[in-house]
């Protein structure tokens, strides 16, 4: 018996040393890098971490912070055992990006156990900040209710009372069809079905067909990267926009309306929680990313610079890399950068940004390469998320 006490504390003292050892914060960025998200946040998250990281200075702590990323390749197992080495082995303090639902389940909590930092800027689904809310998480960009609450609202209102799914396969596009049916049906409208398709595939004969046989006259896609890409490009092909029937993407990124080209996204309607022609700040933000990339940024890379950014003043301002601490010193602490400024975080952990309503411009209305969304209105956070009295999560009861 005391054999196992005297290992155990020898086994703390060298987890401690090594703590105390420690010569840097480092941070992760783990997302799909290779796979139907890539573009979604990808290798232009990591940069975006990396400007956060300079614009702060590039040392806290009286140490220099440090970025490590890796690919999950969409499989929460995968993800979860990099975030393990992450954590217990590498001395990363906070993890961002986390784009796929299911791998963001995993990994935040896995976060939590180890009072760590999940700052989600790629996922949306709402049990995130509801069922498995965590002290040390932050959903930072969008959520799967919001995205409901934010379109199919605006949408049924202007006639798109009935509608058809296609649902993705994992959690994020099960969560987003519970919340579209509950949105469209207080709406006043009706889902007339749903076909259920795997991630990353590459035929939506059968869904696309299944849909037009429907006469929805809206198609929902309750997926994201390149699936919505492809099956934007096969409604085209099978004549669904001719016949009709609206498109409405529930995850559209600005990489997704390059890859598909303004003639075939054309009308497309959606929300954002970023745009890079919003004003002055934006405007200037995204042209550094774009000197460095090549690449105009979307919501979720715009995210992870501001998260990470939040995350090192809190860091900072703590005086401690303890996630625990860090965490509460990032629900007192306002925001304060282009992409949400002055917004507040809920004790669930979930940003309130405001949102925008935007449709996708035609040809003619472009002007140049990323010229791509007309902004219809914007859309408070208030509004936008949903309110706390609906919550699930155990951080916002009394």
């Amino acid at each position: 018996m005391l054999r196992g006490v005297l290992a155990a504390l020898m086994l703390v003292g060298a987890t401690f040393g090594l703590a105390n050892a420690q010569t840097s914060i480092k941070i992760g960025v783990l997302n799909d890098q290779s796979g139907p998200l890539a573009d979604f946040g990808g290798s232009g998250s990591v940069e975006a971490a990396k400007m956060a990281i300079e614009d702060f200075g590039g040392n806290v702590l009286g140490k220099p912070i440090e970025i490590v990323s890796a690919d999950h390749l969409n499989k929460p197992d995968l993800a979860a055992t990099i975030a393990r080495k992450w954590f217990d082995a590498d001395g990363v303090t906070a993890i961002a990006d986390l784009t796929n639902s299911a791998v963001a389940l995993a990994v935040q909590g896995l976060a939590r156990e180890r009072g760590k930092i999940a700052l989600l800027t790629g996922p949306g689904t709402d049990r995130l900040i509801n069922e498995d809310c965590s002290p040390t998480g932050f959903l930072w960009t969008f959520d799967t209710a919001g995205l409901a609450r934010g379109v199919a609202s605006a949408v049924v209102r202007e006639g798109g009372d009935s509608w058809y799914l296609l649902v993705a396969d994992y959690a994020f596009g099960h969560q987003m069809s519970k919340q579209l049916n509950q949105v469209v049906t207080a709406s006043g409208g009706r889902i007339l079905g749903q076909s259920v398709h795997p991630v990353n595939t590459s035929d939506f004969a059968s869904q696309l067909l299944a849909a037009q046989a429907s006469k929805a006259k809206v198609v929902g896609l309750a997926n994201a990267g390149s699936d919505t890409t492809t099956s934007l490009k096969q409604a085209a092909e099978f004549g669904l926009i001719e016949g009709g029937q609206k498109l409405v993407g529930l995850v559209i990124v600005l990489s997704d309306v390059d890859a598909l080209g303004l003639d075939r996204a054309q009308g497309l309607v959606t929300t954002q929680a970023f745009y890079h022609d919003l004003n002055d700040a934006t405007r200037a933000w995204s042209q550094r990313y774009y000197e460095r990339t090549k690449r105009m940024p979307g919501q979720i890379q715009a995210s992870t610079y501001s998260a990470v950014l939040h995350y090192l003043r809190a860091v900072a301002a703590a005086g401690t890399a303890d996630g625990k601490t860090v965490a509460d010193k990032m629900r007192t602490t306002t925001v304060d950068d282009f992409y949400a400024p002055g917004a507040k975080i809920r004790a669930d952990g979930r940003l309130m940004n405001d949102q925008y309503l935007i449709q996708v411009k035609r040809p003619a209305e472009s002007k140049a390469r990323w010229d791509y969304y007309k902004v219809l209105r914007t859309i408070p956070s208030a509004e936008a998320i949903s309110p706390a009295s609906d919550s699930k999560c155990s951080l916002m009861k009394p």
